[in-house]
């Protein structure tokens, strides 16, 4: 075995990765809170603001997708490290500059630096408390972080609350995240990494995830399992107001509903990590939380003519389902091997995310079908994802628990 110091759960690198994650999602979902009334401002009507929206989320993916491939690469041939610091300066600049756009075409460039930028922070967090933690307090150091991040929603929506400026809440996200960077000078590298340096062996080739058949799969099975997460937050709660309409639901706020999704997000990634590790099971947990998120998702649809304090507990529960990426993201990290571990765990987030892109043309080209309306698209849609996120699990190994200190050849 390569390391020598035992950490514990609270440890200075996993408190730093979960106000680091904390500050992550804090600006990454600050866009679905204040997405309105920012384009509002920018001299969008009514008409204009959902497709524009939903566009600029969709550029926001994408440079988490590109982002993910590139950091997780640094982080396999730099270190774990080189990621903590390099993503945090980037994605906390972006999100300051977005607090000054004066049009949508700068504003959606923006989104897309941002998104290369918070595309790091979690998959370099977890590879390396993943690393220099023992096997069996790993995945509560993955649930402490996964938890403290989802809190930056929560607390991103009463920041906008309070300061009811959208610009002041991307100069605060920002601000904080170059003030994290003040915490990560005291952290130091993996040493399950550092043994790899002056070994013969390829770190960070992206390419080695498709030049083996179940390597391959493996990654795209880890991708596929997250699906379910970003369906629920990126069609059901952030448009929840269009199918609420559709539902005869009026004055459904989405910021409002996004706030209460992850107040149940973060008790169910709290919940599914705990779960976890007392069955000592990923995969028995993914599928308790895949069956509370269907009984909300059937939950969501049978409503008809009810309020919007309605709408917002189905979110909640929604959110409480969709507690899964602490699963996720370790089965990750425990699936591959050092050499790639960055790598895949960074990429992995970052292609779920980014899965919302062809979720969100899944939904259109289905409405676009003759008598497919906005409700019915979201729940075909949903029956679709559902089912292979499901039969990626089961195809998937159990990894509770495994030795990480191992390479891919």
């Amino acid at each position: 075995m390569t390391q020598k110091k035992e950490y514990g759960i609270l440890s200075l690198p996993v408190i730093v990765g979960a106000l680091g994650f904390f500050v992550d999602v804090f600006d990454l979902l600050l866009f679905n809170i204040i997405r309105k009334p920012s384009l509002k401002s920018l001299g969008l009507d009514e008409n204009s603001i959902d497709a524009t929206g939903e566009y600029m989320l969709n550029i926001q993916m994408i440079g988490l997708v590109i982002g993910g491939i590139l950091w997780g690469i640094l982080g396999d041939k730099k270190g774990r490290l080189s990621v903590l610091f390099g993503s945090i300066l980037l994605y906390s600049i972006a999100t300051i500059a977005n607090g000054f756009v004066q049009d949508v075409t700068t504003y959606t460039w923006l989104r897309f630096i941002a998104g290369l930028g918070l595309a790091g922070e979690l998959g370099a967090s977890i590879t390396l408390t993943s690393e220099i933690l023992p096997k069996e307090k790993r995945g509560i150091a993955a649930t402490i972080i996964a938890t403290t991040g989802v809190l930056g929603t929560i607390t991103a929506f009463y920041v906008n609350d309070f300061f009811n400026n959208w610009r002041i809440c991307y100069f605060i996200g920002g601000g904080l995240g170059l003030l994290l960077l003040l915490m990560r000078v005291s952290i130091k590298e993996s040493g399950m990494y550092d043994s790899l340096r002056n070994k013969s062996v390829q770190l960070g080739n992206f390419f080695m995830f498709f030049n083996k058949r179940d390597r391959f799969l493996r990654y795209i099975r880890s991708i596929l399992i997250g699906l379910p997460v970003w369906y629920a937050i990126g069609v059901l709660v952030s448009f929840s107001n269009k199918f609420g309409k559709g539902m005869g639901i009026e004055n459904v706020d989405p910021g409002r509903a996004v706030l209460y999704q992850y107040m149940g997000l973060a008790l169910g990634d709290l919940s599914a990590g705990f779960l976890s590790n007392i069955i000592k099971s990923r995969k028995k947990a993914l599928f308790v939380f895949y069956s509370i998120a269907i009984c909300f998702m059937v939950l969501y649809f049978m409503q008809h003519n009810e309020t919007a304090q309605h709408m917002y507990w189905i979110c909640m529960g929604l959110g409480f389902g969709s507690g899964i990426s602490v699963l996720y993201i370790s089965m990750s990290a425990e699936q591959f091997g050092t050499n790639l571990r960055s790598t895949a765990t960074t990429s992995i987030p970052n292609f779920v995310r980014g899965g919302l892109v062809l979720i969100s043309f899944l939904f259109q080209w289905i409405r676009s079908l003759n008598g497919i309306d906005f409700v019915t698209g979201g729940w075909i849609t949903g029956i679709i994802v559902m089912l292979i996120a499901l039969l990626a699990v089961i195809f998937t190994k159990e990894t509770f628990g495994r030795d990480l200190d191992f390479i891919e050849t």
